[in-house]
């Protein structure tokens, strides 16, 4: 087994320096900025919805604290947008970055913070997946998302007061899209047995420490409950520092992810990205032979989809994607292996697992 400092070369790994999490820690974030030794002059990445639930009070403290902070509202995670902002922040001279907002915001400050060389802060206002602390962007494209280096963040301030107020449903595919590590990990294991894939015991750990939190405690993710948002959020923040110590998505995302992205393709629209993996982390799980009624369960506990119904799909949208699925990522060895399965098979599987 490959050790975590044993792959074909050394590389730098980065993590974020500052990580706060708690109830009312938005005050915080002048403190944080001047930690880390910003300039006066930075960029708040933000969108109308959530510029109102934080980005409006982010740049008061910040302006209190002596910040010049320029606003800059977007859209969804594209690469026309990632240049637009791009430009703004030469334009303004901007040193560092706050992004204000969901995944798209804060994926957009990743890919601008790499493009421009500045620092930047991650600021969720919602966990819709594990994406606030990993190194990795999710573009979105006329042929579905794509999964791009980009940076990690220099700091994260989650307050759970904000987070709390967003639509429960964004909470439920972030801890979905956690839970989905669980056979995301197998198919890492089985790719280092068979391929001889470079792996990482401690990336291993921490996305798998980060599944079984979600599961243990999947009874107590309810709506309504700030307490719930708490319990959720170290796992999330953790799935995504995994990525950084594997240096790629290899400990969160595996033959669920290409599932769910193939719906993406296929069928867009129609479900969050950690509601689909979570539906296909059952599947994958049965393939592996393991206890795919586990992962039923606790996205049953939390409120997840588990079948296509639940996502809004009909039956042969859940085979199409299942046989589709391996052509996502060619050079990603999961458990369809390398020919994928037959429309048969795929659709027992569905069956079985009680997906259709």
């Amino acid at each position: 087994m490959i050790e975590d400092t044993g792959f074909s070369e050394f590389r730098a790994m980065t993590f974020p320096r500052n990580v706060i999490v708690g109830h009312d820690t938005l005050p915080e974030i002048p403190n944080m900025c001047e930690q880390f030794g910003f300039a006066k002059d930075g960029m708040i990445i933000t969108g109308d919805n959530t510029y109102k639930a934080a980005g409006r009070t982010v740049k008061e403290y910040m302006e209190d604290s002596g910040y010049d902070m320029h606003v800059q509202f977007t859209g969804n995670a594209t690469l026309a947008n990632v240049e637009d902002v791009v430009s703004a922040g030469k334009e303004t001279k901007s040193k560092f970055i706050l992004a204000v907002g969901g995944g798209s915001k804060i994926d957009i400050a990743k890919m601008v913070a790499k493009q421009m060389r500045i620092p930047f802060i991650s600021v969720p206002t919602s966990v819709a997946h594990d994406g606030i602390a990993s190194g990795r962007a999710s573009l979105k494209s006329d042929m579905g998302p794509k999964s791009v280096d980009a940076v990690v963040p220099m700091g994260i301030l989650a307050d759970s007061a904000i987070i709390y107020k967003s639509p429960y449903r964004y909470l439920v595919s972030g801890c979905a899209d956690v839970i989905s590590n669980i056979t995301a990990l197998k198919d890492w294991d089985f790719a280092r047995r068979i391929k001889n894939e470079p792996f990482s015991k401690t990336a291993y750990a921490l996305s798998e420490m980060s599944a079984n939190t979600i599961i243990d405690n999947s009874k107590l993710i309810k709506p309504g409950l700030e307490e719930s948002v708490h319990i959720a959020l170290n796992p999330i923040i953790i799935s995504g520092v995994s990525m950084a110590v594997a240096g790629s998505s290899r400990p969160t995302s595996g033959a669920e992810h290409m599932f769910s992205h193939a719906l993406d393709i296929l069928h867009p629209g129609r479900a969050m990205h950690g509601e689909q993996c979570g539906v296909g982390s059952i599947m994958m799980m049965y393939l592996h032979g393991g206890d795919w009624m586990r992962i039923r369960d606790a996205l049953k506990d939390i409120g997840a989809p588990t079948c296509a119904k639940d996502l809004g799909l009909k039956d042969e949208d859940i085979i199409d994607a299942l046989v589709e699925a391996p052509n996502i990522r060619k050079d990603r060895f999961t458990i369809l292996g390398d020919n994928g399965l037959d429309r048969e098979v795929a659709e027992v599987v569905a069956k079985t697992t009680m997906v259709i």
